[in-house]
Parts: C-alpha cells; structure tokens; sequence
C-alpha cells in the first residue's frame, strides 16, 4: 500500500510539473475574462509548498480550459493580510478563493475542530478516500451551511510531528511543562494540555520568530511545512509521531461561484481536484525522498520515534480526552459529527481489506 501511494504521488507531481510548465508558455488572455484572485499563505514555491502547487495546477488548467475566459491570479505568502482577514475578504468577495488551514477554517466553522481526533486516521490513502468521498461531501454541504463559502474540496496538510529546543519526546512525561505553539484551534490547545504541555496561539508568520527568541519550545506540524517554514533552523528535536493529520480547505466566494456559467463550474471544479491530487503528490514526494527527513537531519535535527509502549500511550490518552473535548464543547453536535468521521474511517479501512 505504502510503494502504491508513494508511486501515485509521483505520478501526481509529474503531472504538476506538466501543468507549470504549460503555465510558463501562456496563451493570450480574453480582454473580459473574469478574475479568480486566489490567496494562500505560503510561498509560490510549487515544486516545494503543497498550497503552492495546488494554485499553479488550478491556474494553469483553468486558463487552459477556459481558453482565456477565466484568468487566475495567485497572492501567497500572506500578501493580502493574515487568515482570517483573507477569508473576511473571500466571503465580501474582494477575493474570490482561499486555501485555508484547518486554523482558519475553524474560527468561520469551529466544528472543523472535530476532525482532531489524535491517530483516528491511519494513512495517506485512508484520508484521501474519507475526504474525497461521502463524508467529505457531507463535510463541505454542511461548511457552505454555516459559513457561507463554497468548498472546492479538501487538500492534504499532511500527518503532524513534534518539535522543540528542549529534549527528545521519547513519552509523555517528556511533553511536560513544554510551551508548544498550536494553531488557533481549541482542539490543538486541549491535546497539548492533555500531554502535559503548555499551549500558546501564535500566527504561522510568527512561529519562526517565537521559537528563535524562546517564546515557545516547539511546535507541531508535517514535515513539509517544517522544511517550508525553515523551522530546524530554531528547532533541534523532532519526534515522529503523526498523532494528528490535518486538511486544507480550498473555499471560493459562494457568490462569485453562483455567477459562474455551468461550464465554467464545471472547468473551476476539475481544476480543484487536479490542484488537490498536485499538492498531496508533492507532499508524499517531499515526504518519501530526501528533501524529507534526510534533510531534515542534514540540518542537524536529532529525529526520534517514541517506543511503542509510549505511542500507545500517546494514543489512548489522546483519543480518549479529544472525545470527551469534543462532546463538552460542541455537545450532541459535535459527538454526532465525531462519530460519523470515525464510522466513514472505518468503512474506508474494511474496504481496503476486501
């Protein structure tokens, strides 16, 4: 299964390259063509930042499909404020598309948190197949209830590890009086009190910063986004332990969406997925060859495994306080959403074994 991912996802980045290259040759632009302003916060580094190479592939098939009639244009790195400013901006409709981390996305839908269930979700595969099928499309219709913005899809932010500047986390006890910076999600902040951490919000501009001059001690998040945000040069430890995995959610103006021609829906949706299967290709690239981890230990981090009496630890302490977080925070709801994820992971997982 493993070998069968790894060549799906070269296969994914191939055709990401395809796509930037036929970027890079153009055709002339319809003088009328409507614009597409889509905003990510990472660098437009598409052959090295997941969210990158989900913009290129997007704007290259979009252009190329609509034959000029639908032009795109990429703001990362933040260029048009922080999250929840751009996404502000997305549903007045100043920008029309958005790839928002799960952070974001919880504080316009905080039942996003719900998807935090520490080691619910096995693999790659496993979440691709949940994302992509029923439950992710129950997932998004109930986003576009509540939130007003229309889901493109769910893109891969990949399996989270552990930093810091302090020791190795070979167990719990390890984790304890720790400052970990977590995203803006309640969930995060209760899993790192559940290890014994402290949690403090930072912004992702902020984060190298805040680990540099000791205002936290670490900080979790996938590999690809460690080697993105440069973080091993403030960061000496990193402990496998891919306790949560974690989507973006690519949202587009509900409006601006409406206003579109079917065929242009049509074109604007085809172009998402084949953004999404880009950016999880090249994470799974970046992840299985030595831009991942080898690279990560070239730049001198220590990397470790907890043992497995430590991990299953880690695993029932974790799941077992994220369940009861989750039912004393968003009640019936949440528990009810809770429990239709876990049942979709595990259809996915008996399907697999047929």
């Amino acid at each position: 299964m493993r070998k069968f991912v790894v060549l799906i996802a070269m296969a994914a980045t191939v055709g990401m390259v395809m796509a930037v290259t036929l970027l890079a040759c153009g055709s002339a632009e319809a003088a009328d063509a409507k614009v597409i302003k889509l905003a990510h916060l990472n660098a437009q580094q598409p052959f090295e930042v997941g969210t990158a190479a989900m913009a290129a592939v997007f704007k290259s098939v979009v252009e190329a499909d609509s034959n000029g009639a639908l032009k795109v244009e990429i703001y990362p790195a933040g260029q048009l404020g922080n999250e929840r400013e751009t996404m502000e901006q997305v549903r007045l409709g100043v920008v029309q598309s958005y790839i928002a981390s799960a952070g974001g996305m919880a504080t316009f839908y905080p039942l996003y948190s719900v998807l935090d269930i520490p080691f619910a979700i096995p693999n790659s595969a496993v979440a691709w197949a949940v994302f992509d099928g029923e439950f992710g499309k129950y997932f998004a219709s109930e986003i576009e209830k509540t939130s007003g913005f229309k889901v493109l899809g769910f893109g891969d932010s990949g399996f989270f590890q552990l930093t810091n500047g302090k020791r190795p986390i070979n167990q719990i006890s390890d984790m304890q009086g720790l400052k970990m910076r977590t995203m803006s999600l309640p969930s995060h902040e209760n899993l790192m009190k559940t290890y014994g951490a402290s949690p403090t919000t930072i912004a992702w501009a902020e984060v190298y910063t805040g680990l540099q001059t000791g205002v936290v001690d670490g900080q979790h998040n996938p590999i690809p986004i460690i080697l993105t945000g440069k973080l091993y040069e403030v960061q000496k430890y990193l402990t496998i332990t891919n306790h949560l995995y974690s989507t973006y959610c690519w949202v587009v103006n509900s409006d601006f969406y409406k206003g579109l021609t079917e065929e242009e829906k049509d074109i604007v949706n085809a172009a998402a997925v084949a953004g999404i299967v880009a950016g999880r290709g090249l994470n799974r690239v970046i992840e299985a060859s030595d831009k991942g981890l080898p690279a990560l230990i070239e730049a001198g981090m220590e990397v470790n495994t907890p043992p497995p009496a430590a991990m299953a630890e880690f695993r029932e302490l974790g799941r077992k306080n994220s369940l009861e977080f989750i039912e004393k925070t968003f009640g019936e709801e949440g528990k009810q959403l809770a429990d239709r994820f876990i049942k979709a992971i595990d259809d996915v997982r008996k399907a697999e074994k047929r």
